[in-house]
C-alpha cells in the first residue's frame, strides 16, 4: 500500500527525540568507558554510547517503515545539523575568557575535560553514523518491498546486524533484538494512527538531499 505525502501528526515528535537521542550518545555517551561481567562474556568493555546509538537506529527503523526512507534520510540530516552546532557553541564557549576566581578555573578544566575534544567526536560519528544509517534505511526499504511489508520482525532483525556491525558490535546487536517487540509495537500504532505504511518504490535513494 502506498500513501500520498502529506503532512503526519506524530513525525515532528519522532524527529525531535532523535536529535535528542543522537546528541546525548554524543555528548553524554561518548566520554565514558564501562565494564559489566557478563555471563559467556566475562568482563566486557564498552563506550557508554551503546546505551543511546542502538536508539537511534530504532528510530531510522520506524521512521523508514511507516514513513519512507526521504522521511529517514531528512531525520539525519536535521541531527547531523544539530550535532554540528552543539559542537562549534561547546568550541567557542570553552574558548571565552574566563572569570577571576580558583572556582572558575576549576570549572574551565572541567569543560574542557569533558567537551575539549567533542568536535573530534562528533566529526568521527557523523562519520559512522551516516554511512550505517543510510545503508540500514536502504536496505530496511528495499526489504520491505520484496517481502510485500510481511516478516517485519526478520526484516528489523536482519536490517540491524547489518547496520550495527558498521559502527559496532555484540552488545549493540543484543539491544536490537530485546528491543523489536516494543519497536513492533509503535510502527503498529504510527501505521494505524497516520494511516500511514509507505513503499519506497519510486524514491531516489541519494543520501545527499533533504526533501521528501
Amino acid at each position: 500500500m502506498s500513501e500520498a505525502r502529506s503532512h503526519h501528526r506524530y513525525y515532528d515528535l519522532l524527529l525531535a527525540s532523535f536529535v535528542v537521542v543522537l546528541l546525548c550518545s554524543n555528548f553524554i555517551g561518548a566520554g565514558k568507558v564501562a565494564q559489566l561481567d557478563l555471563p559467556y562474556f566475562g568482563n566486557v568493555i564498552f563506550g557508554a554510547g551503546i546505551l543511546f546509538f542502538p536508539i537511534a537506529y530504532l528510530f531510522g527503523d520506524i521512521l523508514t517503515e511507516v514513513y519512507g526512507y526521504a522521511y529517514d534520510r531528512r531525520a539525519v540530516w536535521m541531527g547531523f545539523a544539530a550535532l554540528a552546532f552543539a559542537a562549534i557553541m561547546a568550541q567557542i564557549t570553552i574558548a571565552l575568557p574566563v572569570a577571576p576566581g580558583s572556582y572558575m578555573a576549576q570549572y574551565q578544566q572541567g569543560m574542557e575535560l569533558v567537551f575539549g575534544n567533542s568536535w573530534r567526536v562528533v566529526i568521527a560519528s557523523m562519520l559512522a553514523f551516516w554511512s550505517g544509517s543510510f545503508i540500514n534505511a536502504f536496505v530496511m526499504a528495499k526489504m520491505k518491498i520484496w517481502t510485500r511489508g510481511r516478516f517485519l520482525w526478520m526484516l528489523w532483525s536482519t536490517n540491524e546486524v547489518i547496520a550495527v556491525a558498521l559502527a559496532q558490535y555484540v552488545l549493540k546487536t543484543a539491544w536490537e533484538v530485546l528491543a523489536t517487540p516494543l519497536t513492533y509495537w509503535i510502527i503498529d500504532f504510527l501505521k494505524r494512527k497516520e494511516a500511514a505504511d509507505y513503499y519506497d518504490i519510486h524514491t531516489n535513494f541519494t543520501p545527499f538531499r533533504v526533501k521528501v
